[in-house]
């Protein structure tokens, strides 16, 4: 064992010794049940006399900490309840980690089994394809054994910025291998994109409302969201300019195909306005299409990127949502001199995406199985939308608002009037379900308190039902 002893301290070495391991009894690094070395091996180990340790270990079993047994050793009991003065000492914190405390965003909630969870942003983990990746993974490593285990190039592995680059242009997206910067999850797609267009004090144009991830990534680089009103045609482009030239952006940031958390899409008038918008005051445009093949109904509109002729648009997308989202591969399409200046930021990063998925990916998508995947997915999401537009109907009050999406993975509710999604959240967690309030989507939260986003694809009709009759007979 690893026991930090100071020999300088004022602290008597057998004190420093009985509460360090009391503590590590505590909080669960010793767990009941775990066998203390003998006496004489962790004197040795420590470089102190065997007595010293004995009497240790005798004060932590008077303490009833440990139980010493006959010819088997010394073993760690389940704790009492923590003394006050031990969680008092640990608590004293550094000032600067108060500080640090005092201005760390709440993280994301885990619900009880009990609880309907329709807040979450992926789809049904039950139909991803776990065999088959496993099956794929396999094969990798029996093909390529010790070379998928490599770094690899911080840029991603080429076979799969190729596959990428096809998938692309099957979209009407045509661009190249050269110019696909693999990432960890489009997260870090987005980080990199901030990391190399902005500056503390920046502001950032984006959707009111639009993904929390992102407001949270660009206030964690010193920036500041400004949003513009969405309506069931996306960003009101009209509204953009004013806040052009007050504001003077260094980036917009949009999701133009189904929305997060609108489900909206951007027409295609308002597609070339903002591209416009954005040449004419030389504004760098980050576009986020994180479900853009999750489409039920309608015409597909072309992605900005497809649109621009050249160096405008950063085009961040993800194989998470549609595959497994512990995969963590996204990538990022971009031109010319920023190009260089994200991928030396990636590599700065983390090296690389971990090489061996990034090739069990290009072997599952090359071989067909992505676009089937993706088939069976809209199949089945579609009639799961509309399965929560249809209890929405049956459940909540007439005077609350929904927009059907025509793709994607959410439905956004307006409320009642004077009704509280922040209120409301508690109660209907106490119900038995759960969904995310509106003001996590806005760089100002008070403006969505009287919206919610609820999560359609990743529970059956079935529970979709249940969940949303909860819903309806907390708001009655």
């Amino acid at each position: 064992m690893r026991i930090p002893i100071d020999r300088t301290s004022d602290v008597s070495l057998y004190r420093q010794l009985v509460d360090f391991l009391a503590g590590a009894m505590h909080t669960g690094e010793l767990a009941p049940g775990t066998r203390l070395p003998a006496t004489r091996e962790l004197a040795r180990d420590l470089g102190l006399a065997r007595i010293t340790v004995t009497t240790a270990y005798a004060e932590l079993e008077a303490d009833g900490l440990v139980e010493g047994r006959v010819g088997a050793g010394t073993f760690v009991l389940p704790p009492p309840p923590r003394p006050a003065s031990l969680s008092a000492r640990e608590n004293a914190w550094p000032p600067w980690q108060l500080s640090l405390a005092a201005a760390a965003p709440a993280g994301p909630v885990v619900y009880g089994p009990d609880v309907i969870d329709l807040s979450t942003g992926v789809g049904d983990a039950s139909r991803f394809p776990v065999d088959e990746l496993r099956r794929t993974l396999a094969g990798v490593l029996r093909g390529e054994g010790l070379a998928a285990l490599s770094y690899g190039d911080h840029r991603g592995d080429p076979a799969l910025r190729a596959t990428i680059a096809r998938l692309l242009a099957s979209q009407g997206l045509r661009t190249s291998a050269e110019s696909v910067l693999v990432t960890s999850g489009s997260q870090q797609a987005l980080a990199l994109a901030a990391q190399v267009v902005l500056r503390p004090g920046d502001t950032v144009i984006v959707e009111g409302p639009t993904y929390g991830g992102a407001l949270e990534l660009f206030r964690s680089v010193g920036a500041r969201p400004i949003g513009v009103p969405v309506d069931r045609d996306g960003m009101r482009v009209e509204e953009l300019e004013p806040l052009l030239q007050r504001h003077h952006p260094r980036l917009i940031y949009t999701i133009p195909n189904f929305q997060n958390p609108t489900g909206s899409c951007l027409s295609a008038r308002r597609r070339s306005e903002l591209l416009a918008l954005a040449e004419r005051y030389n504004v760098p445009l980050l576009e986020d299409d994180f479900v853009g093949d999750l489409r039920y109904d309608g015409r597909a509109q072309p992605a900005l990127k497809a649109l621009d002729p050249g160096g405008r648009v950063l085009y961040a997308s993800t194989f998470s949502k549609m595959l497994i989202p512990g995969l963590r591969i996204g990538f990022l399409v971009a031109d010319g001199p920023v190009r260089e200046a994200v991928a030396a930021a990636k590599h700065a990063h983390d090296m690389a995406t971990s090489n061996l998925l990034q090739r069990a990916l290009e072997a599952y998508v090359t071989v067909g199985r992505y676009r089937a995947h993706l088939r069976r997915s809209c199949r089945l999401y579609r009639v799961r939308r509309d399965a929560a537009l249809a209890a929405v109907a049956r459940h909540l009050p007439a005077t609350t608002r929904v927009d059907p999406p025509s793709g994607g993975l959410f439905l956004w509710l307006r409320l009642p009037a004077e009704v509280s999604a922040a209120a409301l959240l508690p109660e209907a967690v106490a119900a038995g379900m759960a969904f995310a309030p509106g003001g996590r989507f806005f760089p100002e939260p008070v403006d969505g308190d009287g919206c919610l986003r609820l999560n359609f694809a990743a529970q059956p009709p079935e529970v979709l039902e249940r969940g949303i009759e909860r819903l309806g007979r907390v708001l009655r």
